[in-house]
């Protein structure tokens, strides 16, 4: 017997009172569930989510980060039994409309993750240059040491089969877990697809938080992070239980 197969979108929230309200009026309307992980808000998110009927609403007591946020969406879908998650950020960067889109490229994929450098929209924004500087820089790290091919490797528009999300161990709490992630998806051989979504950035002075708003300081904790998370690779490999052929490189 066939059962229909089941989908979560996430939306990993830490004050966001500006745009979640529109945001999840659209993200409902192209969802099957609505999931919101509050990380901790403090600005009136927690009780505009509160007051609503047409999502579910997991709340961080503390602000945990943004790692931690996206961790508890994944644990959630894996504990539910959902078949596919699809994750995206609720300050206006993405569109909506696209979740059936990539619900269905992500049929045919392990992952499917967005990129905002495939392709020019109309009305793109000009980004931040750091930024773009910086995932310039980190991307073409990931796809030398690991052996992918990402055009946009921090993205937060995702969409996972759960199945194989379930095999990924993840820790870092912060706005680097995605490097940890593509580690854990080049350790499994995964299969990986980039999606073009239009690139907008409404707050360009949108803050990391303490050190991480300089520049430098942010891209070396990337690589700290994207360094420890190969090594920890490694040791896996070397241990008695490794027997995966890898294609993850120095």
């Amino acid at each position: 017997m066939d059962y229909p197969q089941r989908a979560l979108t996430v939306l990993p929230v830490h004050n966001e009172i500006k745009h979640v309200a529109e945001v999840l009026d659209k993200a409902v309307r192209y969802s099957q569930e609505v999931l919101v992980v509050d990380d901790g808000s403090s600005d009136g998110t927690s009780e505009l989510l509160a007051a609503r009927r047409d999502i579910r609403v997991i709340r961080h007591p503390e602000n945990r980060g943004y790692g931690a946020a996206l961790k508890t969406a994944f644990d959630e879908a894996i504990r539910s039994g959902y078949d596919f998650l699809v994750t995206i950020d609720c300050d206006g960067q993405h569109e909506p409309a696209l979740i059936p889109e990539f619900l269905r490229a992500v049929r045919f994929a392990d992952v499917v993750s967005g990129s905002r450098y495939l392709k020019r929209f109309a009305g793109d924004s000009r980004p931040p240059e750091e930024r773009r500087r910086i995932n310039q820089q980190i991307t073409e790290e990931i796809n030398r040491r690991l052996g992918l091919h990402l055009t946009d490797a921090f993205c937060g528009f995702k969409a996972y089969q759960v199945p194989a999300l379930a095999k990924i161990d993840l820790h870092d709490p912060g706005y680097a877990m995605p490097l940890e992630f593509w580690v854990r998806a080049a350790d499994l051989g995964l299969k990986i697809v980039e999606l073009p979504v239009p690139l907008v950035y409404l707050e360009e002075e949108r803050s990391f938080g303490g050190s991480l708003d300089n520049a430098d300081q942010r891209l070396a904790v990337y690589r700290r992070v994207l360094d420890r998370a190969i090594e920890d690779h490694r040791k896996r490999r070397a241990g008695p239980r490794a027997t995966c052929e890898c294609p993850v490189s120095s």
